[in-house]
């Protein structure tokens, strides 16, 4: 059953911080995709057994902080 979840990341500013903010995520297991939004500030995270503290854990690897 696959899963999305939002997270605002609001430190983004340009396509470089959305490459890294999803670059990272997606190394996340169960991670499927991640999708960033700059206008948002809001990135979607699709996958399965998704873990809050391992997403947030690889938007701070990132360099940015999710709210």
């Amino acid at each position: 059953m696959s899963d999305t979840r939002l997270l605002r990341v609001p430190g983004m500013s340009c396509d470089h911080c959305i490459e890294a903010v999803e670059s990272e995520l997606e190394a996340v297991a169960g991670v499927e995709s991640a999708s960033a939004d700059l206008e948002t500030k809001l990135v979607a995270v699709h996958g399965s057994a998704l873990d809050d503290a391992s997403l947030r854990a690889a938007i701070a690897e990132a360099g940015y902080e999710a709210e």
